[in-house]
């Protein structure tokens, strides 16, 4: 990943590729943002309106290139974009954090290529350090291990002509500061993670099947001191995991159930992630139309959250206890798949009619979150790209929250906010359950047509243990971009919901969640 640094320089004797400043816009047109004084100062105090006569209004994600003034040691000078200037009508006094993220990602990106870039954005405080960090590094990201010849292996300029910026230095970050020498600490760790959910997402379904995950898991267990416990197609066979064996049963490559642990000696509380991972998902007997499957390799999304969220947790030696479960399956159709009309028999004891071979991921949940509810945590989060319906609803950037207590649904909610995930609290209609209702067994794994995520969320709830909060996250939209890049966001994996749940496990180990 691209090496960052903190730097008190100044921006004009600073040897660098660019030099990155903000820019905002104001009521009467694009305003400097600080951090970039002195190259304002360069073009005479003129530089706004240099900028707008190139067009720049400052406006989200824009972004201006022109040269340097003289007398700088860097030849360009890029002008993002931070969106509407802070005003004093509610109380606020610095930029957005989520707004200086989205900035650096888009300068970022804009630099692959170059090999050094200064970063002359409005720093405020440690916060706007991370903002601005975990923005560079997320937007510099790139996936280019199946590019080039076997030879250029791990270079990524051979494979795509531009390797990403390969340093970024933060002006206005003070090196010997320990408040900004932890954030930047913080977002590096967390980003690697994010960028590792990614790389997992975008991996192609042939060299990333059930048993291949397992393996990825274990490796980083052992690298980061972590527990690992990997339970195979027997083991699952001879433990009962009904829901996560049928799934996996057409399949050439076995299911597993994989369980992640991550233990702080001071810990008081203890939080279960549980992630959907169906590593490619055809939809099975219920095969998915032709232009429905092409993408499905990123069926695991949730798992990869959870695997990237509980690796990060050790990382930053969080005071809280973190399990991590991975669902792993592969959906495929043969004649040992399991069919509609199918009853299969649940980790938790519960039958289950399979009406509907592509509800599949509720299926190795429903296992995994019983096994997690045994271990009695203080609250469980489950994450899974689960229901078209969940696009339909809240479009293709947002992900659902829906819970079995209120002020748990609000708090996972309102930490996706915080850390500029964008989410949305949904219900639990206890009326939507009795669509669920069977003749042949304890519930079917499809319900009524409308609103249906949440008849899956429903559905999750029955294998919840009794008295835990519980959480369910429906990823389905902003998992996988299938458009193009924006912001600090690429096209293809972009690791949705790690930072949520890194935030959760952050405010449990504070005290600060319920």
């Amino acid at each position: 990943m691209t090496a960052l640094t903190l730097s008190t320089a100044a921006a004009p004797g600073l040897r660098a590729d660019a030099i990155v400043i903000g820019v905002a816009k104001g009521a009467q047109g694009p305003v400097v943002a600080p951090g970039a004084e002195a190259v304002d100062k360069a073009y005479d105090g003129k530089l706004a309106g240099v900028l707008e006569t190139l067009g720049a209004s400052g406006a989200e994600g824009e972004l201006t290139k022109l040269p340097a003034p003289a007398g700088f040691k860097a030849p360009l000078v890029v002008a993002v974009g931070l969106g509407e200037e802070p005003g004093d009508e509610d109380g606020e006094d610095g930029y957005d954090a989520e707004a200086l993220r989205k900035a650096a990602g888009v300068a970022a990106r804009a630099l692959t290529g170059s090999r050094k870039a200064a970063f002359a954005l409005p720093v405020d405080g440690p916060g706007a350090i991370g903002a601005i960090s975990e923005g560079i590094l997320l937007g510099a990201y790139s996936f280019d291990a199946y590019k080039g010849s076997a030879q250029d292996a791990g270079n990524a300029r051979a494979k795509n002509g531009k390797a990403p910026l390969a340093e970024a230095a933060l002006l206005g970050g003070k090196p010997r500061d320990a408040a900004h020498k932890g954030a930047l600490a913080r977002a590096v760790a967390v980003s690697e993670e994010l960028n590792r959910a990614r790389d997992l997402i975008n991996m192609p379904p042939n060299d990333l099947d059930p048993a291949a995950f397992a393996g990825i898991a274990q490796a980083a267990a052992k690298e980061h001191g972590l527990k690992v416990q990997v339970l195979d197609e027997k083991a699952l066979a001879k433990g009962g995991y009904g829901g996560i064996l049928g799934v996996g049963g057409g399949s050439a490559s076995a299911p597993r159930l994989v369980k992640l642990s991550y233990r702080h000696p001071k810990a008081e509380k203890h939080l279960a992630f549980v992630g959907k991972g169906i590593t490619y998902d055809s939809g099975g007997i219920s095969l998915k139309p032709a232009g429905h499957n092409e993408t499905m390799k990123c069926d695991m999304s949730g798992a990869a959250a959870v695997f990237a969220a509980v690796v990060a947790a050790a990382r930053l030696g969080l005071e809280v206890n973190v399990t991590g479960w991975l669902a792993l399956a592969e959906n495929m159709p043969s004649g040992t798949a399991v069919r509609p009309g199918d009853v299969l028999r649940m980790y938790s004891g519960k039958t289950v009619e399979v009406l509907n071979t592509d509800a599949e991921g509720r299926l190795v949940l429903a296992d995994a979150l019983w096994a997690a509810s045994q271990e009695n945590p203080d609250a469980i989060v489950d994450v899974a790209t689960l229901t078209g319906a969940m696009m339909l609803a809240l479009g293709s950037r947002t992900f659902g929250v829906m819970a079995n207590d209120d002020a748990f649904r609000s708090a996972v909610y309102e930490a996706a906010e915080e850390v500029g995930e964008p989410a949305w609290p949904m219900p639990l209609p206890e009326h939507l359950r009795k669509g669920m209702d069977s003749s042949v067994a304890d519930i079917a794994n499809m319900g009524e047509r409308w609103g249906g995520g949440l008849v899956a969320g429903l559905f999750l709830r029955e294998f919840v243990g009794e008295g835990i909060a519980w959480a369910h996250l429906d990823i389905a939209g902003p998992a996988f971009n299938e458009g193009g890049p924006f912001g600090y966001t690429p096209k293809g994996g972009t690791g949705s919901a790690v930072r949520t749940l890194v935030r959760l496990a952050e405010l449990t180990a504070e005290g600060d969640l319920g």
